[in-house]
Protein backbone atom coordinates (compact mmCIF):
# COMPACT_ATOMS: atom_id res chain seq x y z
CA UNK A 1 0.00 0.00 0.00
CA UNK A 2 1.55 3.26 -1.13
CA UNK A 3 1.71 6.60 0.59
CA UNK A 4 -1.31 7.91 -1.35
CA UNK A 5 -3.45 4.93 -0.36
CA UNK A 6 -2.28 5.15 3.25
CA UNK A 7 -3.24 8.83 3.39
CA UNK A 8 -6.63 8.12 1.83
CA UNK A 9 -7.27 5.24 4.24
CA UNK A 10 -6.18 7.40 7.19
CA UNK A 11 -8.45 10.23 6.04
CA UNK A 12 -11.42 7.89 5.71
CA UNK A 13 -10.73 6.40 9.16
CA UNK A 14 -10.35 9.81 10.83
CA UNK A 15 -13.52 10.97 9.11
CA UNK A 16 -15.32 7.89 10.45
CA UNK A 17 -14.14 8.64 14.01
CA UNK A 18 -15.13 12.30 13.68
CA UNK A 19 -18.60 11.32 12.49
CA UNK A 20 -19.10 8.95 15.41
CA UNK A 21 -18.05 11.65 17.88
CA UNK A 22 -20.28 14.26 16.21
CA UNK A 23 -23.38 12.05 16.19
CA UNK A 24 -22.71 10.94 19.77
CA UNK A 25 -22.26 14.53 20.88
CA UNK A 26 -25.39 15.73 19.09
CA UNK A 27 -27.67 12.95 20.27
CA UNK A 28 -26.79 12.81 23.96
CA UNK A 29 -27.93 14.99 26.85
CA UNK A 30 -24.65 15.51 28.66
CA UNK A 31 -23.41 18.81 27.27
CA UNK A 32 -23.57 20.49 30.65
CA UNK A 33 -24.21 19.25 34.14
CA UNK A 34 -25.33 21.13 37.19
CA UNK A 35 -26.18 20.25 40.78
CA UNK A 36 -29.73 19.12 39.91
CA UNK A 37 -29.03 17.20 36.70
CA UNK A 38 -27.73 17.58 33.17
CA UNK A 39 -28.82 18.89 29.78
CA UNK A 40 -27.97 18.67 26.12
CA UNK A 41 -29.13 20.39 22.97
CA UNK A 42 -32.61 18.91 22.99
CA UNK A 43 -33.53 17.89 26.56
CA UNK A 44 -32.85 18.88 30.13
CA UNK A 45 -32.88 16.26 32.87
CA UNK A 46 -33.55 17.38 36.43
CA UNK A 47 -33.79 14.84 39.26
CA UNK A 48 -33.94 11.96 36.72
CA UNK A 49 -36.89 13.52 34.85
CA UNK A 50 -36.12 14.64 31.30
CA UNK A 51 -38.12 17.23 29.39
CA UNK A 52 -37.70 19.09 26.13
CA UNK A 53 -35.87 22.40 26.34
CA UNK A 54 -37.98 25.40 25.29
CA UNK A 55 -36.84 27.05 22.07
CA UNK A 56 -33.74 29.20 22.58
CA UNK A 57 -31.92 30.83 19.68
CA UNK A 58 -28.43 29.76 20.73
CA UNK A 59 -29.47 26.15 21.27
CA UNK A 60 -31.38 26.10 17.98
CA UNK A 61 -28.35 27.40 16.06
CA UNK A 62 -26.03 24.98 17.88
CA UNK A 63 -28.34 22.04 17.20
CA UNK A 64 -28.78 22.97 13.54
CA UNK A 65 -25.03 23.36 13.03
CA UNK A 66 -24.34 20.04 14.75
CA UNK A 67 -26.89 18.21 12.57
CA UNK A 68 -25.47 19.84 9.44
CA UNK A 69 -21.94 18.94 10.58
CA UNK A 70 -22.98 15.31 10.95
CA UNK A 71 -24.54 15.38 7.48
CA UNK A 72 -21.55 17.02 5.79
CA UNK A 73 -19.19 14.75 7.70
CA UNK A 74 -21.05 11.65 6.51
CA UNK A 75 -21.03 12.96 2.95
CA UNK A 76 -17.30 13.70 3.16
CA UNK A 77 -16.60 10.25 4.56
CA UNK A 78 -18.58 8.54 1.80
CA UNK A 79 -16.76 10.57 -0.86
CA UNK A 80 -13.44 9.70 0.77
CA UNK A 81 -14.27 5.98 0.78
CA UNK A 82 -15.28 6.24 -2.88
CA UNK A 83 -11.95 7.86 -3.73
CA UNK A 84 -10.13 5.17 -1.73
CA UNK A 85 -11.77 2.24 -3.52
CA UNK A 86 -11.98 3.63 -7.08
CA UNK A 87 -8.31 3.64 -7.91
CA UNK A 88 -8.75 3.46 -11.71
CA UNK A 89 -10.80 6.65 -11.91
CA UNK A 90 -9.18 10.07 -11.91
CA UNK A 91 -11.16 11.28 -8.91
CA UNK A 92 -9.98 14.47 -7.26
CA UNK A 93 -10.26 15.04 -3.54
CA UNK A 94 -11.00 18.78 -3.51
CA UNK A 95 -14.72 18.29 -2.85
CA UNK A 96 -13.97 15.75 -0.13
CA UNK A 97 -11.41 18.06 1.45
CA UNK A 98 -13.85 20.96 1.36
CA UNK A 99 -16.64 18.88 2.87
CA UNK A 100 -14.45 17.61 5.70
CA UNK A 101 -13.10 21.07 6.44
CA UNK A 102 -16.65 22.45 6.49
CA UNK A 103 -17.39 19.79 9.09
CA UNK A 104 -14.38 20.95 11.08
CA UNK A 105 -13.60 24.65 10.43
CA UNK A 106 -13.58 27.20 7.65
CA UNK A 107 -12.01 30.02 9.58
CA UNK A 108 -8.49 28.57 9.64
CA UNK A 109 -8.12 26.03 6.85
CA UNK A 110 -10.86 25.70 4.31
CA UNK A 111 -14.58 25.41 3.66
CA UNK A 112 -17.06 22.84 5.00
CA UNK A 113 -18.05 20.75 8.06
CA UNK A 114 -15.43 22.22 10.38
CA UNK A 115 -16.89 25.69 10.14
CA UNK A 116 -20.28 24.44 11.23
CA UNK A 117 -18.81 22.49 14.14
CA UNK A 118 -16.71 25.46 15.20
CA UNK A 119 -19.74 27.79 15.08
CA UNK A 120 -21.85 25.35 17.08
CA UNK A 121 -19.32 24.71 19.81
CA UNK A 122 -18.12 28.29 20.11
CA UNK A 123 -21.66 29.63 20.40
CA UNK A 124 -22.54 27.05 23.03
CA UNK A 125 -19.33 27.77 24.95
CA UNK A 126 -19.96 31.52 25.00
CA UNK A 127 -23.56 31.03 26.12
CA UNK A 128 -22.70 28.75 29.04
CA UNK A 129 -19.19 29.69 30.16
CA UNK A 130 -20.39 32.60 32.29
CA UNK A 131 -22.55 30.42 34.52
CA UNK A 132 -20.75 29.53 37.74
CA UNK A 133 -22.88 26.50 38.65
CA UNK A 134 -22.60 24.78 35.23
CA UNK A 135 -19.87 22.36 34.13
CA UNK A 136 -19.30 21.12 30.62
CA UNK A 137 -19.63 17.37 30.28
CA UNK A 138 -18.54 14.53 27.97
CA UNK A 139 -21.02 15.18 25.12
CA UNK A 140 -19.68 18.71 24.76
CA UNK A 141 -16.06 17.52 24.82
CA UNK A 142 -16.68 14.78 22.26
CA UNK A 143 -17.90 17.53 19.91
CA UNK A 144 -14.62 19.39 20.41
CA UNK A 145 -12.68 16.16 19.92
CA UNK A 146 -14.35 15.64 16.53
CA UNK A 147 -12.95 18.96 15.26
CA UNK A 148 -9.28 17.93 14.92
CA UNK A 149 -10.32 14.59 13.42
CA UNK A 150 -12.23 16.37 10.64
CA UNK A 151 -9.27 18.69 10.06
CA UNK A 152 -6.74 15.85 9.98
CA UNK A 153 -8.97 13.81 7.64
CA UNK A 154 -9.14 16.76 5.27
CA UNK A 155 -5.36 17.16 5.34
CA UNK A 156 -4.87 13.45 4.62
CA UNK A 157 -7.02 13.73 1.50
CA UNK A 158 -5.31 17.00 0.58
CA UNK A 159 -1.86 15.40 0.73
CA UNK A 160 -3.05 12.33 -1.20
CA UNK A 161 -4.50 14.59 -3.89
CA UNK A 162 -1.22 16.52 -4.09
CA UNK A 163 0.58 13.23 -4.70
CA UNK A 164 -1.87 12.34 -7.50
CA UNK A 165 -1.53 15.78 -9.11
CA UNK A 166 2.27 15.78 -8.92
CA UNK A 167 2.40 12.28 -10.40
CA UNK A 168 0.13 13.40 -13.24
CA UNK A 169 2.25 16.51 -13.80
CA UNK A 170 5.56 14.69 -14.20
CA UNK A 171 4.22 11.60 -15.98
CA UNK A 172 5.32 12.89 -19.41
CA UNK A 173 8.86 13.74 -18.36
CA UNK A 174 11.68 11.19 -18.58
CA UNK A 175 12.35 11.35 -14.84
CA UNK A 176 13.16 8.34 -12.72
CA UNK A 177 11.69 8.75 -9.23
Amino acid sequence: MGVKNSLQFGGAFLSFLANILTVLSTATNYWIRHHEGHSGLWQECTNSICSNIPCQTTLAVTGACMVLTAGFGLLGMLMGVRILFHKGESLRAQLTISTLFLSAHLAACGPDSGLLLLIALTGYTIKNSWKSDVFFSWSYFSGWLALPFFILAGFCFLLADMIVQSTDAISGFPVCL
